[in-house]
């Protein structure tokens, strides 16, 4: 388990290229899932990255390909199930991220 603050410090990358950081989380409503990030790239795009697609290593966030940073215009079923972290006012320093995605303080 990792606090969601760490997460956040992260950055995302292809085979050690760093390609963007975490700005937010991205959770189901009742706080109890990690959906995605929300992902600041290099261009200053904001980009969602699926959590079932992300592996979370001791120093970066690693992915096997650029593609799967989607448009948040891509993915309209994530902004009608779910909520970013900051919207919902959690609590990111006391707020723990198992392996699968799930929440728990």
């Amino acid at each position: 388990m990792r606090r969601a603050e760490e997460l956040l410090n992260l950055p995302v990358c292809v085979r050690g290229i760093e390609l963007g950081r975490p700005v937010d989380l991205i959770v189901d409503r009742e706080l109890t899932r990690t959906i995605g990030f929300d992902v600041l790239c290099g261009d200053e795009a904001h980009r969602f990255l699926p959590f079932a697609v992300a592996r979370v290593r001791a120093e970066s966030i690693e992915i096997d390909s650029p593609f799967v940073l989607l448009d948040f215009d891509q993915v309209a079923f994530y902004r009608e199930q779910a909520s970013s972290l900051r919207s919902l006012n959690g609590d990111r320093e006391t707020l723990l991220v198992d392996e699968d995605g799930s929440l728990s303080r």
